[in-house]
């Protein structure tokens, strides 16, 4: 198969149907062989029965649902495991984003065999409040990621099907999933400007949280990147760095009160200088930081790294293992 589309929602009843026969209409005038894969997030209102009716005319469209939400990261996470084609297109259910960039974006996996491909929505129709932290979003993944994208977190994207078959996505992580696949190897990384459509039906599911989230996701990935196969390196470090260093500032107070009495001086007790309890509680984070790095690594060893998605039910797809 050529392509799979995974397509992420939650309460998009009204724009599946045009989603679909959109993204049908472009994939038949290319020749390619599709599926689409609609991974409904415990949707409240109709979209899994919309789904149901999609599939049930038209073997292409299938579908996986999720009990409760989980969230879009964990969407893609099945989505991914589900899909069967060469190319992997992802985008939101909302109509923003436009399924004739797909012949393009296959065309930049495929011939100039790139390894993704991520969107970036150059021209938006969002307000100042969503795009001013979006730019400082992504300045500040660039800087992190070494990775030259300015839109890191456009929800359309193309990969090959060996890059999602590679990552797990989980959390939030879905708007670094390209920082995810240069961990694991696949540096080819590029960017096609996309349109951005203006918003049809419903409203966004997303608040200002998420960018707070998103940093906060961004600091996590950025220590895992670097340390985290090693976990000890990192706490390790600066365990010892911070244990030695309060260990000899101890001995030095401890030295000098000696030298005091040596001089015939009245040097008072140690634990009457505020200096004693700084250096004090460093030793003891320091050694908190070591056995933290032990704890990491224990549990790095043994860890399975499984999640339960908790789906429920499946449209022309077997459950993927997950």
């Amino acid at each position: 198969m050529d392509i799979t589309v995974v397509v992420p929602l939650y309460n998009e009843e009204e724009s599946l149907p045009e989603l679909f026969d959109w993204i049908a209409r472009v994939m038949q005038e290319n020749n390619f062989s599709y599926e689409v894969i609609f991974v409904n997030d415990g949707s409240t209102d109709r979209s899994w029965e919309v789904i149901q009716k999609l599939a049930a005319s038209h073997p292409e469209a299938k579908g996986l649902r999720f009990r409760k939400n989980q969230g879009k990261s964990n969407g893609l996470n099945v989505g991914f495991k589900a899909a069967t084609g060469d190319v992997v297109i992802t985008m939101d259910a909302d109509l923003q984003d436009s399924p004739e960039e797909i012949p393009e974006l296959y065309k930049m996996i495929k011939t100039d065999g790139f390894d993704l491909v991520s969107g970036w929505k150059k021209k938006r129709f969002d307000p100042l409040s969503k795009t001013i932290p979006t730019k400082l979003f992504n300045a500040a993944t660039r800087r992190i990621s070494k990775i030259k994208l300015n839109d890191f977190n456009c929800g359309l994207k193309a990969y090959k099907k060996e890059v999602v078959k590679s990552i797990d996505v989980y959390g939030e992580m879905h708007r670094y999933i390209p920082f995810l696949a240069k961990n694991v190897g696949f540096t080819k990384i590029g960017e096609k400007v996309v349109q951005h459509q203006e918003r049809k039906y419903g409203v966004t599911k997303f608040g200002l949280d998420r960018f707070i989230n998103g940093f906060l996701d961004l600091a996590t990935l950025a220590v895992m990147s670097k340390f985290g196969r090693r976990p000890m390196h990192f706490f390790g470090t600066w365990g010892a760095f911070m244990f030695f260093l309060a260990l000899i500032a101890l001995a030095f107070l401890g030295g000098f009160k000696i030298y005091k009495m040596g001089m015939g001086e009245n040097p008072g007790l140690i634990t009457d200088d505020p200096l004693f309890y700084i250096f004090l509680t460093t030793l003891v984070l320091g050694t908190q930081l070591i056995l933290a790095g032990f704890l990491a690594e224990l549990t790095l060893r043994n860890s399975a790294k499984k999640q339960n998605y908790t789906l429920t039910e499946t449209v022309n797809l077997e459950q993927p293992e997950v």
